[in-house]
């Protein structure tokens, strides 16, 4: 009997383990970004071994790390811990040593250093390397055991099990990345072509017309009015062709950290430069075409720059999630509110927020009034 019981509960954990990894290399199949990926791991370990945190680290040449992610916070806490950790204490080790580590309270450790202040405090504890052969990726670590006794030997079996199929993920993830900025700087080097072979020579005829112009204006009106209005077709032709080129480049920060990341970003951005409270609130995201990312980027950053300039707001909040299969981004401020109906074509770039949901066949709201603050609500085909 025991022997068929530990069967069946080893192959409960392979299933676990299967399922796990399956997740994390869904990850990249569906292209999204590193960062993205590391996200998917850290969450599948957590769940996996039933732990309260968990987080991944990929450490950089400059003794810290360049990517880290953690599960179990919010952003609440995440944003008060304060800056990227370094590799010191016992991440350092771990990346030095490149060997697990299980504890039964890793305050008692000799290696153990500090934790920021508003740092949750942590007592089991166990990590592992990531590693590509002889090369240590990252580590993965978890921390706060829900079931009693802390982490085991089976747990650590299989949490070293899962870093070894979590290396893969990371390693193709990095590679597609890296795939994707080749891709990119063709693209702009083909956007660059473009802008030289159709708009500057057609700035340069525009030129030459409205000096054709300027040379008729005494001697033949008539004809001169002629070139003027050519010089006015032109123009719009130019700037359309140029808002064409424009529209195709994607921001770089969104190719290499995806959307979520890239708005998290920016709003962090914002509210260090802001006396407004700004906040990011991510609900999970579906999937969606690069177009639709780019397009809510815009929107997201031209509300934004709406909020910051003229709401006098104390709290504005970036929401973005799905409902059903609609991508959908919610910019809210507390600020002053303006009449809508009265503000069209005053610059606050409504329009073209509403043209580029429009191209992709989605939407944008914008409800205010006077006192009230506003709301920006965009939705869009995932």
């Amino acid at each position: 009997m025991n022997a068929m019981g530990s069967g069946s509960s080893g192959d409960e954990d392979r299933d676990d383990v299967l399922h796990a990894v399956s997740s994390a290399v869904l990850a990249v199949t569906r292209h999204l970004s590193v960062r993205e990926v590391l996200q998917v791991i850290v969450r599948s370990a957590r769940r996996l071994l039933d732990a309260r945190y968990a987080a991944l680290g990929v450490p950089d040449d400059d003794g810290a790390f360049a990517e880290f992610v953690a599960d179990g916070i919010t952003d609440e806490q995440w944003k008060a811990i304060g800056p990227m950790p370094r590799q010191h204490g016992m991440l350092g080790a771990m990346l030095r040593e490149g060997a697990p580590v299980r504890l039964p309270d890793i305050r008692r450790d000799p290696r153990f250093e500090y934790w920021p202040r508003a740092h949750p405090v942590l007592k089991d504890f166990l990590g592992v390397p990531i590693r590509d052969g002889d090369r240590v990726l990252g580590i993965v670590f978890l921390a706060d055991k829900r079931t009693p006794g802390g982490f085991t030997e089976a747990d650590q079996r299989l949490l070293t099990l899962f870093a070894a199929h979590a290396a893969i993920a990371l390693t193709n993830a990095r590679l597609y990345e890296r795939g994707r900025e080749l891709a990119l700087a063709e693209e702009r080097t083909r956007m660059a072509r473009e802008l030289h072979d159709a708009v500057t020579q057609k700035l340069f005829s525009l030129r030459l017309t409205a000096q054709a112009a300027s040379s008729l204006l005494d001697r033949d009106p008539g004809r001169a009015r002629r070139e003027l209005e050519r010089v006015e077709r032109m123009a719009g032709e130019a700037l359309a062709e140029l808002r064409e080129v424009i529209v195709e480049l994607r921001p770089a920060d969104l190719d290499r950290h995806g959307l979520a990341e890239t708005l998290r970003k920016h709003v962090r951005l914002l509210d260090r430069l802001h006396p407004a409270d700004f906040s990011f609130e991510e609900a999970p995201v579906c999937e969606f075409e690069p177009a639709a990312g780019a397009a809510v980027l815009r929107v997201a950053q031209e509300a934004l720059h709406n909020a910051a300039r003229h709401a006098a707001a104390r709290t504005v909040t970036v929401r973005l999630g799905c409902e059903g299969d609609r991508l959908v981004l919610e910019v809210r401020d507390d600020g002053r509110g303006f009449d809508v109906a009265a503000a069209t074509g005053r610059g606050l770039g409504v329009a073209s927020m509403r043209e580029r949901a429009g191209a992709l066949g989605g939407d944008v709201r914008v409800t205010s009034r006077p006192g009230a603050g506003t709301l920006v609500r965009m939705e869009v085909p995932a």
